[in-house]
């Protein structure tokens, strides 16, 4: 069944009420060479650019997270995906191996250069894959009077998915940049942007999104 007319009703980008949010564009998953290395999510750092531009051109705000492990709180997650735990010297790293990968003090889990954020500009150090969970964006977004997200970043079917989920958990109407967010294969991508299209959220190009704020 076709929900896109429920869901444009639904979920709107309203004046005042809206923020981006770009999700885990670090350099630990942007750099080539890196262990857990999102080649795809180079691509869409021009449009996400774009996108904080006028965002912030319209005084809206922008917001980052930075997921980030830290062996003194040993979550599931750093046994999940081994590369997070802290580099032997010496030894090699790389995918499924100890790699330091978004390890806390890593210069490598700051947000790239191309989308630094600016420094009265929220960045949020998540230690989840899903923004919201423990903690501050929701707090921080409700004192903003933020009712919309519009939500960028990496990985589609992992970070941005949980964190899609997680604001729709809490009553945000959630907007996905459908180019403006990558995992590692194009059938996940199509497959994830198909799942939220169809139950949490709107999936729009940047182009329409841009285009609706320039209005503004």
């Amino acid at each position: 069944m076709d929900r896109r007319d429920t869901f444009e009703r639904a979920i709107r980008l309203e004046r005042g009420r809206t923020a981006l949010l770009v999700v885990d564009m670090q350099r630990a998953f942007l750099e080539a060479g890196q262990a857990m290395e999102v080649p795809p999510a180079r691509d869409i750092v021009p449009r996400i650019r774009e996108l904080v531009m006028i965002f912030r051109e319209k005084h809206l705000p922008v917001v980052f997270t930075q997921f980030t492990y830290s062996p003194r709180a040993p979550l599931l997650v750093g046994e999940l995906h081994p590369e997070h735990q802290p580099w032997p010297p010496g030894a090699p790293r790389g995918f499924g191996l100890p790699s330091s990968s978004c390890l806390e003090g890593e210069e490598a889990t700051r947000v790239t250069s191309e989308l630094e954020p600016r420094s009265d500009e929220l960045v949020v150090e998540k230690h989840y894959y899903d923004g919201f969970n423990g903690t501050v964006l929701d707090g921080a977004l409700r004192a903003a009077g933020v009712t919309t997200l519009v939500v960028t970043g990496t990985m589609t079917d992992i970070c941005v998915l949980a964190t899609v989920v997680g604001g729709f958990n809490r009553e945000y109407r959630m907007v996905v940049v459908a180019d403006g967010v990558a995992t590692l294969w194009p059938d996940v991508q199509r497959a994830t942007l198909d799942i939220i299209g169809r139950a949490y959220a709107r999936v729009l190009p940047a182009k329409e999104i841009a285009d609706q704020i320039a209005l503004w």
